[in-house]
């Protein structure tokens, strides 16, 4: 660890912002030197920026909305701490100012700091505290245009960047927004990631509105038959868009295991968001699956976005109902069970069992081959096809992976 040093300057803070950019990408094992090295360069940076920086504390009102979207409480829940059914919507709709016996309450029932609680409501998206390294990343990636650290703070660039949206900022798509991901995951880089495919999908021109019960069991295995196509995951895009369904591809953020993410801020053309972060055509195949079964399962849930990271038994995170069905649809679309059961890849899972499913199912090779081996829960089988590098997703959507600066 001789290149860890006490940060005193900010180049030495740009330095070790560069270190733990590298070291994020490569996603180091717990315990490991790199891990150790991460954990201690995090730390410096967070120390040099707590001393150079003000807090910038979270708005009192969203801050008691994020914790009943964690717990899970209605408006009605509140009433004890506030007073009545009245006064609840009263503090929520920002009309009235928490009086400090609400404060002391809601410190104590609900665990919001009384720091937070105290302080005037205000609207503005407070961004100082954003991990700078994220920011540094979302510059790159040319998320805040011709704009750059060099000439503005980040929190200029991070509140410009939500500001070009709208209404929609961060704390708002926190309400309705169902995350599927993993404990140590920066659920700030999942929404700026989030905002950014919007933008995005605001820019593509589509004619035709979404027809509600259009994506179903049959649209989705029709779907599938592109994948043994040539440009399959671009004539996908194409499908999708001549029924009112905008596909945007968008490299994930640094901590996150992002794959896709399904918006529904507008009912009548439903967004979905993929990143490629495996670039192979099962991964981007049974994630297009598995948030279309979002949007024939889920449209009229009162949420709005659904983001789906990949998750490792050792989370120890519950997968809700509603991801479980997306995934059961997903599956059934790729690679029925009837077919399956009688397969001779159930009990013999090699080359020629699977190019013969392949063909009977008329799906690309190597998606069969990526199912086989989940079906099976071994992932050492058929490494040659799923691995395939002529069958790169990435190479039809390029310009989203070549960085601005």
């Amino acid at each position: 660890m001789n290149d860890i040093k006490i940060i005193k300057t900010k180049e030495d803070c740009n330095r070790a912002l560069l270190l733990i950019e590298g070291l994020v990408d490569r996603d180091p094992e717990v315990g490991s030197v790199d891990a150790d090295r991460l954990t201690l360069l995090t730390a410096l940076v967070k120390d040099y920026e707590s001393k150079n920086f003000p807090e910038h504390l979270p708005d009192p009102i969203e801050a008691i909305r994020f914790r009943m979207e964690q717990a899970d409480l209605k408006p009605a829940d509140l009433v004890p701490y506030i007073g009545t059914a009245a006064r609840v919507s009263e503090i929520l709709s920002g009309k009235r100012q928490l009086t400090l016996d609400m404060v002391r309450a809601l410190s104590t029932g609900l665990g919001i700091p009384a720091k937070v609680l105290i302080q005037k409501p205000s609207r503005n998206f407070e961004s100082q505290n954003w991990d700078t390294a994220l920011v540094r990343t979302m510059e790159r990636r040319g998320y805040f245009g011709k704009k750059t650290l060099k000439e503005h703070d980040k929190s200029e660039l991070v509140s410009g960047f939500f500001a070009m949206f709208g209404h929609l900022q961060p704390t708002v798509l926190y309400r309705k927004t169902s995350f599927r991901s993993a404990p140590r995951t920066d659920n700030s880089a999942l929404l700026a990631w989030g905002v950014r495919v919007l933008q995005k999908a605001a820019k593509m021109k589509v004619v035709t509105k979404y027809k509600k019960g259009t994506v179903n069991l049959s649209f989705m295995s029709a779907l599938m038959q592109l994948s043994a196509k040539d440009k399959g995951p671009l004539l996908a895009r194409d499908h999708l868009k001549k029924h009112g369904i905008k596909l945007i591809i968008e490299p994930h953020l640094p901590k996150t295991h992002l794959d896709g993410a399904t918006f529904f801020a507008e009912k009548e053309n439903p967004v979905i968001g993929l990143t490629i972060r495996h670039d192979r055509p099962d991964n981007f195949w049974f994630t297009l699956m598995h948030e279309l079964g979002h949007v024939a399962l889920h449209q009229d849930n009162d949420i709005e976005s659904f983001y789906d990271e990949a998750l490792q038994d050792k989370d120890g995170v519950e997968i809700d109902s509603k991801e479980k069905e997306a995934d059961t649809l997903a599956e059934e679309s790729i690679l029925p069970k009837s077919k399956w059961e009688t397969s001779a890849a159930k009990t013999t899972p090699n080359q020629f069992s699977t190019e013969d499913l392949a063909n009977e199912l008329g799906v690309q090779i190597a998606i069969i081959a990526g199912m086989i081996r989940f079906k099976h829960k071994n992932f050492y089988y058929l490494n040659k096809i799923v691995n395939d590098k002529s069958l790169s997703v990435r190479q039809y959507f390029m310009e989203e992976f070549e960085e601005k600066i």
